[in-house]
């Protein structure tokens, strides 16, 4: 009997880590095969030849029997829970540990119950201003009632799967381009929103849902890759004229001082000075400032009349 159907063979599963660990198998080996290797050896050797046919076609008919009686007991992991059906109707959920599924009347699902992570296919949405954008995303969930998720949906993983992708085009539908970029955590809380209110009837709680990546046609890439550069070079120009105007503020605000405090005019030129003469390169003469005054008052006096 399968451990991991209820209805048909060993489900195959798309990763390892969706599949029950058949744990049971190893102790069901041990306790078929050490009493039947114990009882064969008695009957071989314990009965007289012309017995031993008989006796050992006895031990082949215990040996089947036992087989069957063997063959129900499971063992569930510490994440796993076992949904036992008896002939068709839901009996009870077992597990972690040691359990045993009664032959032929019983069958026994395992579901994990750890936080599952389910990849969303890369899909083409459309945003509320016409542009289309391919999204990749994951989704993270649990199982909380291992009975609903066997009885109340199908296939629960393809089931959530489904429905996350249903609700991600529908919120992104909604969305223009410039708010999908930039509010990335709030679509993924408004989707994780609505796909918890349905899963939560089939036993199960949505962790979380991740975009990501999101890939835009390559026009649309280069178009606002020639904006954020427009945007960029705009607020350097601003940034450029904002220091032209504060730097043309200080200039007007010190020669204000110079021209009301002479003294200070006469230090900056003598700081001037200094800063040149610091190069051997430089050649420095030195024209008298009160002789640029004598020279401007001849030049402001009026000439004399003849």
């Amino acid at each position: 009997m399968s451990d991991s159907s209820i209805d048909g063979p060993t489900r195959v599963y798309a990763k390892p880590t969706e599949g029950h660990v058949s744990l049971g198998r190893g102790v069901r080996q041990v306790l078929f095969l050490v009493p039947m290797t114990v009882l064969f050896a008695l009957l071989f050797f314990g009965l007289p030849v012309r017995q031993r046919t008989v006796g050992l076609t006895a031990g082949a008919i215990v040996a089947v029997l036992w087989n069957v009686v063997v063959s129900g007991v499971r063992v569930a992991a510490q994440w796993e829970r076992g949904v036992i059906l008896q002939l068709g109707k839901i009996q009870d959920v077992r597990g972690p540990g040691l359990l045993y599924v009664v032959p032929i009347l019983e069958s026994v699902q395992f579901i994990d119950t750890r936080t599952l992570v389910i990849n969303i296919p890369r899909q083409k949405v459309i945003t509320r201003d016409n542009v289309p954008a391919e999204i990749d995303s994951a989704l993270f969930f649990q199982v909380n009632d291992a009975q609903k998720a066997v009885i109340s949906i199908q296939d629960f993983r393809f089931a959530v799967s489904q429905y996350a992708q249903a609700a991600l085009r529908d919120v992104v539908g909604g969305l223009s381009l410039d708010d999908l970029l930039s509010e990335r955590d709030q679509i993924q809380t408004q989707i994780g929103a609505i796909v918890e209110a349905q899963v939560q009837e089939w036993g199960m709680h949505i962790d979380s849902i991740r975009l990501q990546d999101i890939e835009l046609p390559e026009d649309l890439k280069r178009m606002m890759s020639r904006q954020a550069s427009a945007e960029r070079e705009k607020r350097a120009t601003i940034t450029k004229a904002d220091g032209d105007r504060l730097a043309a503020q200080s200039l007007a605000a010190a020669a204000q001082i110079m021209e009301a405090n002479p003294i200070a005019l006469e230090l900056r030129t003598l700081q001037s000075i200094d800063s040149l003469g610091a190069s051997p390169s430089n050649t420095v003469i030195l024209f008298p400032m009160e002789l640029s005054q004598a020279l401007g008052n001849l030049r402001a006096k009026p000439a004399p009349e003849e």
